[in-house]
């Protein structure tokens, strides 16, 4: 898929993934796009969350220290990283995928995940797992692949070719 047939293909999801994903019971995953700074200018595929398309999300509280990308050090507590997904198919079909979020809570948090709290929310909206809660070992492989980046606050960065110039 081109570039440009990922962003169409988002573009015409999106309204689908807003109806989704307010379905959870977390109120950062309702309109996130209205709230968030966008880091990624279109769509593009993340070998880390499944092979699926995704987007990259920040609130106010991260987008700063977040679009330093590989400059920063540490980002703020309450920092609330969203990341949505869509999967095109090999049949040509679209679906919507799981919604990533990663929020930084308090020091003492978690220190195994550097006190990130992990959300992966199902295309329906349903909870897969969260840090310290409902299906903890299922979001084991988060923290595992972000302590990899343990100089940057455990936070990986969106490839250079779609980031959003600072």
């Amino acid at each position: 898929m081109t570039d440009a047939e990922a962003a169409a293909a988002y573009d015409c999801l999106y309204s689908e993934m807003k109806e989704a994903y307010a379905n959870t019971r977390i109120p950062a995953t309702r309109n996130w796009r209205a709230w968030a700074t966008q880091f990624s200018t279109t769509p593009y595929v993340s070998a880390t969350h499944g092979g699926r398309y995704v987007m990259n999300y920040s609130n106010t509280m991260g987008a700063r220290a977040y679009g330093e990308y590989e400059e920063m050090t540490e980002m703020p507590r309450s920092s609330v990283l969203i990341k949505d997904s869509f999967s095109a198919n090999a049949d040509g079909t679209l679906s919507v995928g799981p919604l990533f979020l990663m929020e930084k809570m308090g020091p003492g948090f978690n220190a195994e995940t550097a006190d990130w709290r992990y959300y992966m929310f199902t295309p329906d909206g349903s909870l897969f797992g969260v840090t310290g809660g409902q299906n903890s070992a299922g979001l084991a492989f988060c923290h595992e692949c972000h302590a990899a980046m343990e100089d940057n606050d455990h936070m990986w960065f969106l490839p250079e070719e779609y980031r959003v110039s600072n």
